[in-house]
């Protein structure tokens, strides 16, 4: 092997320690059976849910993997392997590799580690499910609002009943 490329594979295994370092997920998919056109609109719905997708050979994630969180993933690195990443929302890579999942019925979930926990393909399509934070926001802004709002309404009527 020549030094070249020991040098090009380094860079490559510190290039995908660099995405891990202080993400909150990453998560494995074998990505075989997708088209151009279909892998393109996936890219781009992950990068704009602040996702890195990239395919890497598996033995570099292997390395680049060792003794971090992450190291639990190493089962699954068999085949055509893709692996998304985030660090700002953890069930971000589940669900929008799900919903391609089922759009283009291609690819499959392999494994994926979520805030330091290794979840098995089923663990990671039942974390899919779950609402992105602003959603889970919005939910609990508007439960709150609507007691407030029935007292508002029941103390305006109280106002009215006394001044007529």
């Amino acid at each position: 092997m020549s030094v070249e490329n020991l040098k090009a594979k380094a860079a490559i295994i510190d290039e995908i320690k660099g995405k891990l370092e202080g993400a909150q997920s990453a998560v494995v998919v074998d990505y075989m059976g997708t088209t151009v056109e279909e892998n393109t609109a996936i890219r781009k719905s992950l990068r704009e849910a602040g996702v890195d997708f990239t395919v890497y050979k598996n033995t570099l994630i292997a390395k680049a993997i060792e003794g971090t969180q992450f190291e639990g993933l190493k089962d699954v690195l068999s085949g055509p392997s893709a692996l998304a990443i985030s660090k700002e929302d953890a069930i971000a890579p589940a669900r929008v590799l799900n919903k391609a999942i089922k759009t283009y019925n291609k690819m499959a979930f392999k494994a994926g580690v979520v805030e330091g926990v290794l979840y098995n393909a089923e663990g990671v399509t039942a974390l899919a499910g779950i609402p992105g934070r602003e959603e889970l926001i919005a939910k609990f802004m508007g439960s709150i609002q609507s007691p407030v709002g029935k007292l508002v309404r029941t103390l305006a009527a109280i106002a009215e009943a006394k001044e007529a």
